[in-house]
């Protein structure tokens, strides 16, 4: 066997290459999924310590988050792209659903299509990916930054808890500044719905009306904003987690940019879709009748 190993490394070294890098991909795997969960934990429990001690901190990156810095500033900092983003994508809903709920003759629904995918999952997710392209991806490359350039270790040195100065600060703003964005990016999607389905594509105002209203629960849009601060939690977390922990210079900080936005993106989806199977798997909280 030891033989006809060996002649299959001979004879293929680019595969015994990929095989002896990839192997212990999936011990590789926990390994970094334990030290994030645990990253996490950590940053969490540092919150009070944080709000406490760092509170100056926690206004500044606030400010910084909310209304970005330099060019940022100029077009309205994370709130203008995520208004883009979600009245794009409210946008979009309504396109698709006319144009589906048409082929069967039932257009009238678009209003009932709109209440309930813009809160359930379109405006969480976009909202959630908009923050990570920002924030999340900005808050990587600036502790990145202070890693390979020794400004952390130069915390710890004047005794101040990196953790809690550089990660939990972060993941505390983050929450705070999710909530008004998110609710300006709702209100966006659902104006957007409406332009795009009475203007463009000439329905009543009041039939959309009538079926917006009727399926859109104040619960559901109570249950949003639990599941886009959920999210803001997880794209916070991952970021710090690959800027604190960057490696090899300013290559390593791109390289630690474009992990944690992969896997801001696919974490994202998976906890809103794990939540609304949670809230609503059971019962979907409606009762559509013709």
């Amino acid at each position: 066997m030891a033989t006809v190993a060996a002649r299959h490394v001979r004879f293929f070294p680019r595969a015994a290459a990929t095989f002896s890098r990839y192997g212990d991909a999936p011990s590789r795997l926990l390994v970094e999924v334990g030290q994030i969960v645990w990253f996490a934990l950590t940053a969490v429990a540092q919150i009070p310590f944080a709000l406490r001690r760092y509170h100056r901190e926690l206004v500044r990156l606030v400010a910084q988050m909310g209304m970005g810095t330099g060019a940022m500033a100029v077009v309205g900092g994370t709130a203008a792209i995520v208004g883009f983003i979600t009245l794009s994508a409210g946008s979009l809903v309504a396109i698709q659903g006319f144009a589906s709920l048409g082929n069967i003759g039932v257009e009238a629904f678009t209003g009932f299509l709109a209440a309930m995918v813009n809160v359930r999952f379109v405006a969480p997710v976009a909202a959630g990916q908009a923050l990570a392209a920002t924030v999340g991806a900005g808050a990587t490359a600036e502790l990145g930054a202070m890693r390979i350039s020794e400004e952390i270790d130069a915390l710890e040195v004047m005794s101040i808890r990196s953790m809690a100065y550089l990660v939990s600060t972060r993941v505390v703003a983050g929450l705070i500044v999710i909530i008004p964005l998110y609710g300006v990016a709702i209100t966006l999607a659902f104006l957007s719905a409406q332009v795009t389905t009475v203007f463009l594509y000439g329905q009543s105002a009041g039939t959309y009306n009538h079926y917006f209203h009727t399926f859109l629960r104040l619960n559901d849009v109570g249950w949003s904003f639990a599941e886009v601060i959920l999210v803001a939690v997880v794209v916070m977390t991952t970021h710090c987690y690959y800027g604190y922990t960057a490696t090899g210079g300013p290559v390593g900080v791109g390289q630690a940019v474009g992990r944690s936005m992969r896997l801001s993106l696919i974490t994202i989806v998976v906890v809103v879709v794990l939540t609304a199977m949670a809230i609503y798997g059971k019962n979907p909280n409606f009762n559509l009748t013709v």
